[in-house]
């Protein structure tokens, strides 16, 4: 069976690496991160080092020197500048970090490629950050699963390139944007792509329920303080857009969590938990205030990594769990670590759905 290579840039924890291993038909073979926690976790759960710069020439030339048909990359989104002098991605998209993925794709010519953005990106700039991209990337030779180029109109559903996490078996309403592109040269004459997955038969968890621990420490506890704060944000901002207060998740019959995000801090807020433990009355948190009387909580690290994959599925071997961090990995760092990284489930899928395009093309033996 037809093994494919991939290197994984802005590589984070894996998650988008871990997906496309997940079937069986992919192997990574270089992956490039400058967060220091991050790289730290990537050398625990791999054993490689991750350290690379993408927008290093250094790097593009290791990129260069390397066999490898995939590339993946979740990609920061930064503001693109197009008030260039001529046409074409280089003045266009210089000084973005998508210009250098686009320089390494010019450069390199893998058979094809992932990428994952927030949802946002299709509205960005009133979409012309979007049909930057894609004719950026027409431009260097690559066909955009679900998007069509007329002249200088970029055509799409926005429907056929979003995808949310819940359905694909973990309750989360995170929605993200999956760019899938092949090599205009491989595709087969009058080729009909069909459209990205947007879902899994594969049933991870029932709904939020499923997930939670029993039991946690008493430091996710919020304080009353705390709580009163939140109910009285949300009830001055109730008839405005400027802000939740909090969001108590856990709550209803198919409860479903909301997007975490990488800062933590608004990402718990709206992810709250109900669940009153007595031993806890009266118990003093943060500086000396009582916990809350109605047993509100932060999510935990775990449930956060249950959320996007990582703990409970994606490193299960013979039904033990090998995910783990290494020891110094704070709190405030994991939840930054998997608000940031990918849902690996949806990953998973769009991996499977690669590899059938390629071995449509190609055969897999």
């Amino acid at each position: 069976m037809k093994i494919y290579k991939t290197i994984d840039l802005f590589s984070g924890l894996g998650g988008i690496r871990r997906g496309y291993e997940l079937t069986g038909r992919f192997e990574n073979v270089l992956s490039a991160d400058i967060d220091k926690y991050a790289c730290q976790v990537y050398k625990h759960l791999y054993n490689e080092d991750s350290y690379n710069d993408v927008t290093s020439e250094e790097f593009k030339i290791k990129v260069d020197n390397t066999d490898y048909d995939i590339l993946l990359a979740g990609f920061p989104c930064q503001a693109f500048s197009i008030a260039g002098l001529q046409k074409g991605f280089a003045d266009e998209t210089r000084g973005t970090l998508f210009f250098d993925i686009a320089d390494i794709l010019k450069r390199t010519k893998p058979k094809a490629f992932m990428l994952e953005n927030v949802e946002g990106l299709l509205k960005h700039n009133k979409g012309n950050t979007f049909k930057t991209i894609i004719k950026t990337l027409d431009e260097i030779n690559y066909k955009i699963v679900s998007v069509d180029i007329n002249d200088d109109n970029v055509m799409y559903d926005a429907k056929d390139l979003v995808r949310t996490t819940k359905d694909f078996g973990i309750p989360q309403k995170r929605a993200r944007i999956f760019i899938m592109g092949f090599r205009k040269d491989i595709i087969p004459n009058n080729y009909k792509f069909p459209k990205l997955p947007s879902n899994s038969k594969e049933k991870i968890y029932n709904n939020l329920y499923d997930l939670l621990e029993e039991k946690v420490d008493s430091k996710y506890y919020l304080s009353e303080k705390l709580l009163t704060t939140l109910k009285n944000h949300k009830k001055n901002h109730s008839l405005s857009k400027s802000g939740f207060g909090y969001i108590v998740v856990n709550e209803g019959e198919n409860p479903v969590s909301n997007t975490i995000m990488a800062t933590g801090g608004s990402g718990k807020e709206r992810n709250l938990i109900r669940q009153h433990i007595k031993e806890y009355d009266n118990l003093l948190v943060g500086r000396g205030n009582p916990i809350n009387k109605e047993g509100i909580r932060n999510m935990t690290p775990t449930e956060w990594g249950k959320l996007q994959g990582f703990i409970n599925y994606a490193f299960m071997e013979n039904g033990i769990d090998k995910f783990s961090f290494p020891k110094g990995i704070s709190d405030t760092q994991q939840y930054k670590l998997f608000g940031n990284s990918v849902s690996i489930p949806v990953i998973k899928e769009m991996a499977q759905y690669m590899i059938e395009r390629l071995d449509d093309f190609y055969g897999n033996e």
